[in-house]
């Protein structure tokens, strides 16, 4: 019988026999808790039970591709949560270390159904968690995590037989082939490689040198600790690094990649750091003109050029707004038959016949030197400069605990729309249009636009603002939006501003 699931004390008796598992670190589509402050290793088998129990209930074939990304602790937390697994009757087929598009790689390449992908992504060390889905490429959405979160949360196992262990050797060079066996560079180009010496670090340099790259390494050595910075390519810290090593290199660009690799931060050969929809906007660019009226997604946070910009327009592009987070995107592009979803955090989702509809830095790397590859008469910096002028906050995140940051959204939103409705200007503008699909991203008469949402992953709000006119104009939709955002007091301070 599996020890009910307890409010369990670090440090004592029960802390190393019972699980103990915070129940807000049940997300909208990702598992991320802080260890061993908020879930210990009984709580990872519990979740490892509670997604067998899950597996079997809805009819899905037990068997399970498991990998781990390179933090010193999630090794334990992989075995844990095999344990909890195999108690639900699953074969685990074990592949080892890996970024996360590896693992949802292994899905196709072992042919399984379903994956759990132990991984804190781009959180800074003392965190861990898992993505898992059971119908490739998707991950789990709201609907499949509240079913998780309460089959673990309520004891309510299914243990039984037939679950087994076995690793699996060789993904992780199968995976490298898939990405560079069709494409090797005709023209000379210099790349900084920064990976922050995460789990990227054992990917990308030979990843980028097979397919005939000159590579800069920057931060690749694997180290746990993260001597340097936490690998986020849409941190700022990392993309200030990045540029410098462009110009003491004088490379033609730099890409960058987050904790688990499946995001792609991009610097152009002038330094320039190019947030990731801008760099999202010249893929699409590219594409159109392979791929006749594409559609393409992009998420609540990214620049209105996706709709906007002419060149789209000709080619009969149409976009789709749709709800940030890697599983709504994910989920949205294979629903409306997408070619591609871009989202300002550096996912990018590639469908077919580019890619498999999952996220992966690694195919985004390639791709971007097969673009420059067939434009060799252009750099990085041509092709940002060639997109319509347009003024961009980074992505800004004032504290909200996790127990509130909904609640306050919820308040937010209803003031936001009110605004709207009264008549009331931002910035000096009218207010055109509020979409509330995903918070609220207030568009303004001109294009501009600010938005406000809930981080699915950090006791946080996201806020992200984006002008068409000036500087200036961007300045002022930030101080409008953020006035609306501090009358609620459980809003703390931001982790970054413009």
């Amino acid at each position: 019988m599996f020890p009910p699931i307890n409010d369990v004390t670090p440090n004592t008796w029960e802390f190393l026999r019972d699980p103990m598992i915070k129940p807000t670190g049940f997300r909208e589509y990702d598992a991320r808790w802080k260890f061993p402050e908020e879930i210990n290793l009984p709580g990872i088998t519990a979740l490892g039970f509670g997604l067998g129990t899950q597996i079997q209930r809805r009819g899905i074939e037990p068997t399970i591709a498991v990998g781990n990304d390179y933090r010193d602790y999630s090794v334990a937390i992989k075995h844990a949560l095999i344990i909890g697994l195999i108690q639900a009757g699953i074969k685990v087929q074990d592949i080892g270390p890996a970024l996360s598009p590896m693992a949802y790689f292994a899905q196709f390449h072992l042919n399984l159904p379903a994956v759990a992908m132990v991984t804190a992504s781009h959180n800074p060390n003392g965190w861990t968690g898992v993505k898992m889905g059971f119908e490739r490429p998707l991950t789990h959405g709201p609907e499949e995590m509240s079913e998780l979160r309460d089959i673990v949360l309520n004891g309510d196992f299914d243990p039984s037989s037939g679950g087994s262990y076995e690793f699996v050797s060789g993904v992780k060079e199968a995976y490298i082939d898939d990405l560079v066996s069709d494409f090797r560079m005709s023209r000379r180009l210099k790349v900084v490689c920064a990976t922050g010496n995460g789990t990227a670090s054992a990917f990308a340099p030979e990843i980028l040198k097979r397919i005939g790259v000159e590579v800069v390494e920057s931060h690749n050595k694997l180290d746990y600790t993260f001597p340097n910075y936490n690998p986020n390519p849409e941190d700022m810290r990392m993309l200030h690094d990045m540029s410098n090593s462009v110009k003491s290199s004088n490379a033609d660009l730099a890409l960058g990649f987050d904790g688990d690799g499946d995001r792609c931060g991009v610097v152009d050969d002038e330094g320039e750091e190019i947030f990731a929809d801008k760099v999202g906007v010249i893929m699409a660019r590219e594409l159109c003109k392979i791929y006749p009226n594409p559609t393409f997604v992009a998420d609540v946070k990214s620049t209105g050029l996706y709709a906007a910009d002419p060149n789209l327009k000709a080619h009969g592009v149409t976009t789709d707004y749709w709800k940030t987070g890697h599983s709504h995107m994910k989920r949205r592009v294979q629903e409306i038959g997408a070619l591609a979803g871009f989202e300002k955090s550096g996912h990018y989702f590639l469908a077919e016949p580019i890619g498999r509809g999952y996220d992966c830095g690694m195919r985004v790397a390639v791709e971007i030197c097969k673009l420059l590859d067939r434009n060799p008469d252009k750099s990085m910096s041509d092709l940002r400069k060639a997109l319509p002028k347009t003024w961009a906050s980074p992505t800004m995140s004032p504290y909200a605990a996790d127990t509130e940051k909904y609640e306050i959204l919820t308040r937010l939103v209803e003031r936001i729309v009110a605004m709207h409705a009264a008549g009331e200007k931002i910035a000096g503008r009218a207010i055109s249009e509020v979409v509330t699909v995903n918070g609220a991203r207030v568009i303004l008469d001109n294009g501009s636009w600010g938005l406000v949402r809930a981080s699915s992953n950090t006791p946080n709000l996201v806020v992200v603002c984006e002008s068409a006119e000036s500087e200036a104009e961007l300045h002022a939709i930030f101080e409008a939006v953020d006035a609306v955002i501090q009358t609620e007091p459980g809003v703390g301070e931001y982790d970054q501003t413009m």
